[in-house]
Formats: structure tokens, sequence, C-alpha cells
């Protein structure tokens, strides 16, 4: 040990084969051991990393700018007509289209592809992704449009395997659809919605289903995968509706009914299983005679 700092003080005082920095450089080296050389490799890689997250923050703030009505920020390969209104904290994405005069409120994200009509406004913290809004819509605060379906099947080693959901959801215009309601995008055919229908809160739409024009679905309502309904349709509060069930035009459904099987005939419908309206009075009644 003696011998090596003798050697080492030796080439630290020859001039002749470092320089002043190379000396300084190895008496700290020297003094301090290995851990220096430790923390020292650390802080570069520190300041490397740092430098990548610098260089990505200022590629993304140059592909996103502010838009000047409103303040939100858009892609600057989005396509937004001048005269829409994007409020502060609301964010579109690339190959997004904004019509004339549409109004996207703040926190809202409109993803990629997605195109918003005229004249349609669109509330706070709503989530566009896989879709199409019309004309004249109402999108109200919480919404969120074209989202994966719920689908899975078992696969032959019994782990439960998800099923692509690539298409869209297709929002007609002059619909409005009420605070946090979750409409599903579709994956063997778009899910829609047609044009002049009115859709309450708080109602789950499942991926594929295809829902008329001029329907009022209220409040709590549950409609699962491919199911179809026809035009002026009315359905009360917390119905559900199978899968794969289709219901004719101008059908009634009193609020918590359950549809089983397929509507074929207009008409006011109750119950569950659903029946006409009539049948399912008729059976209430009985039941509480038969009680009493």
């Amino acid at each position: 040990m003696a011998f090596r700092i003798t050697k080492l003080s030796t080439l630290l005082s020859s001039d002749s084969i470092f320089t002043n920095r190379t000396t300084e450089h190895l008496r700290i080296m020297f003094i301090t051991g290995p851990m220096l050389r430790i923390r020292t490799h650390h802080h570069f890689s520190t300041d490397q990393t740092s430098l990548n997250e610098r260089e990505d923050a200022k590629t993304d703030g140059q592909e996103f700018q502010k838009w000047r009505n409103g303040g939100g920020m858009f892609h600057k390969f989005s396509c937004i007509d001048p005269t829409a209104f994007i409020e502060i904290g609301a964010l579109v994405h690339p190959k997004s289209v904004v019509a004339a005069n549409a109004y996207i409120g703040s926190g809202t994200i409109v993803g990629p592809a997605v195109k918003v009509g005229q004249s349609t406004r669109i509330g706070y913290n709503v989530v566009l992704s896989n879709c199409t809004i019309g004309d004249f819509c109402i999108i109200h605060n919480g919404v969120c449009i074209g989202q994966d379906g719920f689908g899975f099947f078992v696969d032959e080693q019994g782990h439960m395997v998800k099923k692509p959901q690539n298409l869209e959801a297709r929002i007609g215009n002059h619909v409005e659809i009420g605070a946090n309601t979750c409409i599903d995008r579709g994956s063997w055919r778009d899910t829609i919605i047609g044009d002049y229908s009115k859709i309450d809160n708080l109602v789950q739409i499942g991926h594929n289903v295809v829902i008329g024009n001029n329907c009022m679905v209220c409040g709590q309502v549950g409609i699962a995968g491919s199911v179809m309904i026809g035009d002026y349709v009315t359905l009360g509060g917390r119905v559900a509706i199978c899968d794969h069930v289709s219901i004719a035009s101008k059908v009634r459904l009193a609020a918590n009914s359950c549809v089983t099987k397929n509507i074929n005939e207009s008409g006011d419908y109750g119950g569950f299983p659903a029946i006409p309206i009539r049948e399912w009075r008729k059976q209430v009644a009985t039941h509480r005679r038969t009680f009493k």
C-alpha cells in the first residue's frame, strides 16, 4: 500500500507526463475514491436524460399550438374552421376536423381523426375518440364516445381474450347526449345514433348498437351490444335491453322494463321480461290480489 502511494505521488509530481488538469483529476480520484467516480457518471446520465426530455417537450410544443379563438390547444395537422371556439384547457389531436361555429369546452379531448359538425356544442371534460359528431348537436359534460366496447372470448388455453374493436361511433345531426353517458365504438359495424334522437344522463350504449331517428332514451338506460332500435322509440328510466335484440319503430317501454327478445310490433310494453303493457298491468293486479 505504501509503495502504491509513493508511486502515485511520484506520478502526480511529474509535469512531463500529465498536464495540470490531469494531475488535479488524479488527486481528486485518489483522495475521494471510487464513490466520486460513480456519482460523476450518474450525474452525466441524468443530464443526458433531461436533455432528451427537453428535446421531446420542444417537439411537442411545436406540434401543438394555441388556438386564437378561446385559447385551447390544437395539433398543427388538425383542420379547424376559423369560427370554431376552443376553450382554454381543451385539446384537439391531429387529423381531427372541427367545423364552423363549433364550441369545445374546457377539459375536452378531441382525439385523432374525430369529426365535429358545425354549430355543435361540446361541454366540459368530454372525451371523443374514433367517432363522428353531426351538425347542431349538444354533448353535455363528461360524455365519452368512441371507446372500445365490452367484448371478450375464451381461447383454447382458457384465457379471456379481448375481441378487436376497430370501427367507429357515428352521431347524427341535432342529437343531444346527457352528462356522463358512454357510447362505445363498433366491432363489426359502426355504432349509430340517428338524427334528432335525445339521450339522457348516465346512459350506456354498447358496441354495434343502431338507434334510429327521433328516439328518446331516459336516464340510466343500459343497451347491450348489437341492438337494433327503430325510429320514434321511447325508453323509460332504467330500461335494460339484452344483446342482439331488435325493437320495431314507435315502441314505448315503461321504466325498469327489460327486453329479452325481439319486439316486432309498435306499441307500449313493460315488465321483466317486457310484454304488452295491458298484459303486464293485469299480471301486476293479479299478483297484488293474490298476496293481499
